[in-house]
């Protein structure tokens, strides 16, 4: 029988809000260690038998939640602790627990990388762990050293003393005795390890694009998750894990659940949701909910308009570069979201903002010409990274504020916007923030706005009063 066959009554972790509710951070030294197909595979095997797993993400990475919803059946939520104030992840770690056996968060990068800032503000995964009491599990990749792994492990038990290891699971072993050489000297440190999964290409998820597949396109996602939990169950001790989980020592957030990320665009709000539409933080739509708007998604590569009983509309981010030809032959849709726009406000992020500029150039080269909203002209054949948390001011009053109010995100994108200033009237669009990193680069005018319209490629995460 499995570690999770033998779970029995001792799965059921009771949670009492969130100074009861028990969770783990999944962490590693870096990225690539594996922490995606441990937490994948943890939260799929606890869900089948029957545990309530709550789950998150350190960080502002708006993909992984996706598949971490479809792993355990709940939402997935992020943590933040450089672009979210410390009441807002307290209740966001709150309804994450709210009826959960266990909470599992999963981190970025490695465990203590994040940028310069006060303690418990650098948006480091040891932030979150250190904010909820929750342990961290750490995902060592032992590929190509044996017993220097100890070494390793020992560093990370004495460097941050907020935070506490449950465990160890080890990745990418190479043979039994290569395991016996890494755990003996792991454990010997007074630390468990508590599993060790071999070198494995068969539950690896696909990557594409800018990065991991969206879980809604994601073909045979449920297979992959399920071969995932077989192969956890089969080399990991998931009672031992679940044992480890510690409630969390973060007082409560009060009456009010932290408060609203950012307050909802407008009562009822037009969101864009399909393949090209998709990146939108679900702390977002959870917090417009809470706060009685309703949201009605619609389909642009469908070809359907905003809703007219809405009076706000939201452009997500995703991959409209990937659907150009369709966005620009899309007549009902632009021919609506031009007529939603002249008496109601549009908001546009990364991927939506270019689609309401004048054109879009795709990988190949081939211009397409986009909703016109915005005098913005971008391009993916002309490909430059862009990756950071960024500070905004606003310029103007508008959908996600009021002229002044400092919002604080995150940007990851690789088209450029075109210098076209010489063939649009620069007087008709003007910047939408002021905008900032983490690392106190001064603020520069960025993003656009004209009319009722606004976008920029900056991915809000929260307000900061």
């Amino acid at each position: 029988m499995s570690a999770a066959g033998r779970l029995g009554s001792e799965g059921r972790l009771g949670s009492e809000g969130i100074s009861g509710a028990k969770g783990l951070v999944i962490a590693a030294p870096r990225s690539g260690a594996g922490k995606t197909t441990l937490t994948l595979g943890l939260m799929r095997a606890l869900a089948r038998h029957g545990v309530a797993v709550g789950a998150a993400k350190c960080g502002p990475d708006y993909i992984d939640p996706a598949f971490h919803a479809v792993a355990c059946g709940r939402m997935s939520v992020n943590l933040d602790s450089w672009a979210m104030p410390a009441p807002l992840l307290r209740g966001l770690a709150e309804s994450t627990a709210e009826g959960a056996d266990i909470v599992i968060c999963e981190g970025l990068m490695g465990l203590f990388d994040g940028v310069p800032a006060a303690e418990g503000q650098s948006g480091a995964s040891a932030d979150i762990a250190a904010l909820t009491g929750w342990p961290v599990l750490l995902v060592l990749d032992v590929s190509g050293q044996s017993t220097t792994a100890a070494a390793v492990a020992k560093g990370f038990m004495s460097y941050d003393p907020r935070i506490r290891l449950a465990g160890v699971v080890l990745n990418r072993v190479g043979s039994e005795r290569h395991r016996r050489l890494v755990r003996e000297a792991i454990e010997a440190l007074g630390l468990p390890v508590l599993g060790a999964l071999p070198r494995s290409e068969a539950v690896a998820l696909p990557e594409r694009h800018l990065g991991l597949v969206q879980a809604a396109e994601t073909s045979g996602l449920e297979a992959a998750l399920d071969a995932m939990a077989d192969f956890v169950e089969a080399h990991v001790d998931i009672a031992a894990v679940m044992a480890s989980a510690v409630g969390s020592t973060a007082p409560a957030s009060g009456a009010n659940g932290g408060g609203f990320a950012l307050p909802p665009p407008g009562q009822h709000v037009a969101l864009a949701r399909d393949a090209a539409f998709s990146f939108i933080y679900p702390h977002l739509l959870q917090g417009w909910r809470a706060a009685g708007a309703e949201i009605l998604p619609f389909s642009p590569l469908a070809d359907e308009a905003p809703p007219e009983s809405c009076d706000a509309c939201w452009l997500p981010g995703g991959y409209p570069e990937l659907h150009a030809g369709r966005l620009a032959a899309a007549s009902a849709f632009l021919r609506g979201l031009r007529h939603f726009a002249e008496t109601r406000p549009v908001h546009g992020e990364c991927g939506g903002y270019m689609v309401l500029g004048s054109t879009l150039i795709d990988a190949s080269g081939a211009s397409h010409a986009m909703a016109g909203l915005l005098s913005v002209a971008t391009s993916f054949a002309k490909r430059k990274m862009q990756l950071g948390y960024r500070d905004a001011r606003l310029l103007a009053d508008g959908p996600l504020g009021a002229a002044g109010m400092r919002l604080t995100g995150h940007e990851f994108h690789y088209s450029t916007e075109l210098d076209n200033s010489s063939q649009l009237d620069p007087c008709r669009d003007e910047p939408f923030a002021l905008v900032g990193d983490a690392y106190g680069s001064p603020p520069q005018p960025a993003g656009a706005r004209r009319g009722k319209v606004s976008g920029s490629y900056f991915h809000a995460i929260a307000r900061q009063e």
